[in-house]
């Protein structure tokens, strides 16, 4: 009888190679009682009965349905449940707070990709290089004088709205930048502020002084909507506006106006709605970078998130917290 803790699967099988590459799978194996073969997508098998009986780590990833208190019930043992992506908002119910599961998250790993795909979008945006691109294609023109005037980063302000975890990652990789850097989070202090490099504003005034405004707030019903078509007309002349986080954050309707007049340009990786239709306004703009969820982990930045399980696992087998933990008062503030 093995003293390992037994594990499970519960995603979508296409995630598993990519969260779990052979060596990442090897130290897994080392760790638990796992079957690699068993992915679970729909708990109300029969043929499950067994194992989640058993089972006393689950470890999740999109695509698997919401832990609820018949899955629990059919799962006694069961003490952490481990996710391999981002928010567990969607899969963590009350039910599992009731009964004292330790839930883990993926996230701020998932958060390094993001804020990277953010800092080279703030650097190419400073420099126009998107409508410039297309300018250079259309024109055949070398160089464009009448478009470089007020170009470059030397100086620029970005205003970056909200101190997540890849609002903070965003601006550490802003330092060492000539770079002004504005925070608004209604949960930080100046302190806390300072301490990544910004100075704390409220919303408004950050809209108002940013030459870039970068979203990554969580999609809660606060922040619905929160980039009104009044704060978009805050934003300056000319202002570049980057969403990572959500489409629902920003107005849709106020954005399109803002974008179809060429008073603001735009670089999003999310829309409301998501994706966009193939006859979206949007695809056709100069003004507008789009690209299709591409920010988070991809690829092979997935391995990152399955490694942070197994690191996960250690903590737990050694009698420690984990070191991602997510507690249910998080979820107010958290996406």
């Amino acid at each position: 009888m093995s003293d390992r803790p037994a594990a499970l699967f519960a995603m979508h099988p296409q995630h598993l190679a990519e969260l779990f590459p052979p060596a990442t799978m090897a130290r897994l194996q080392r760790r638990v009682e796992i079957d690699t073969g068993l992915v679970v997508q729909d708990f109300t098998d029969p043929a499950l009965a067994r194992v989640l009986a058993e089972t006393q780590i689950l470890i999740t990833g999109w695509g698997c349905p919401r832990l609820d208190e018949q899955v629990l019930d059919a799962a006694p043992r069961l003490r952490a449940v481990l996710h391999a992506a981002g928010s567990v908002r969607s899969l963590v119910t009350d039910a599992c707070w009731d009964r004292g599961l330790t839930v883990s998250s993926a996230a701020q790993a998932n958060a390094l990709p993001v804020a990277e795909y953010t800092l080279a979008m703030i650097l190419l945006a400073g420099k126009s290089v998107f409508s410039l691109s297309r300018s250079y294609r259309n024109e055949a023109v070398y160089p464009l004088p009448r478009a470089l005037q007020g170009l470059g980063n030397n100086g620029r302000t970005v205003g970056i709205i909200g101190a997540s975890r890849i609002g903070k990652r965003v601006l550490e990789l802003l330092r060492p930048f000539d770079l002004r850097a504005l925070l608004f989070d209604p949960y930080a202090d100046q302190a806390q502020a300072a301490a990544l490099g910004a100075r704390l504003v409220p919303l408004d005034d950050l809209l108002s002084n940013s030459d870039i405004v970068s979203v990554h707030a969580p999609d809660i019903p606060a922040t619905r909507g929160m980039l009104s078509r009044e704060r978009l007309a805050l934003i300056k002349d000319g202002g570049v506006v980057i969403n990572t986080s959500r489409g629902a954050l920003i107005d849709p309707h106020a954005l399109l106006r803002e974008l179809t007049s060429g008073r603001l340009a735009a670089v999003l990786d999310v829309t409301d709605p998501g994706p966009l239709p193939a006859d979206s306004a949007l695809h056709d703009l100069p003004n507008v970078f789009l690209t299709p969820h591409i920010a988070g982990s991809v690829g092979n930045e997935l391995g990152r998130l399955g490694a942070t399980v197994v690191d996960e696992i250690d903590q737990l087998v050694a009698g420690q917290p984990p070191l991602h933990q997510v507690l249910p008062t998080d979820l107010v503030r958290v996406a």
